[in-house]
């Protein structure tokens, strides 16, 4: 039923002019749609979407979404040229610990970085 049909994150943002310049400036997605709420439908890589909207005091303190990458090692210098701070995690439990900001688990690799209204993203390297 659902196996064939695009999903597009939904992010909380509590100023939707920041996240924009972010989401634009910094992670280079682009703005198909602005809407009055105030909200932006950001295009990502292929087909796949992610919208952002403002809603006060409210923000994901989990992983939101993950963009595939195939060097994530090059996103993540790219992304630290540009002002982003990636976490590092120290989690023997699950197995997860990052190094210069990436972990390695098996054949994936992650980095996790949170945008200006504190939503954490994730690059995974499959």
């Amino acid at each position: 039923m659902l196996r064939n049909a695009m999903v597009a994150p939904t992010l909380p943002a509590v100023d939707i002019k920041r996240a924009k310049k972010f989401y634009v400036e910094t992670l280079g997605l682009k703005v198909v749609q602005e809407d009055p709420s105030p909200g932006i439908m950001l295009q990502c890589g292929g087909e796949t979407m992610m919208y952002v909207y403002q809603r006060a005091g409210t923000k994901a303190d989990h992983t939101v979404a993950a963009f595939k990458v195939d060097n994530i090692e090059a996103e993540v210098t790219e992304l630290k040229k540009k002002g982003v701070n990636f976490e590092n995690y120290d989690l023997p439990q699950m197995g997860i610990k990052t190094v210069n900001g990436i972990a390695s688990m098996g054949n994936m690799k992650s980095a996790w970085f949170k945008d200006t209204e504190g939503n954490i993203l994730a690059l995974n390297q499959m």
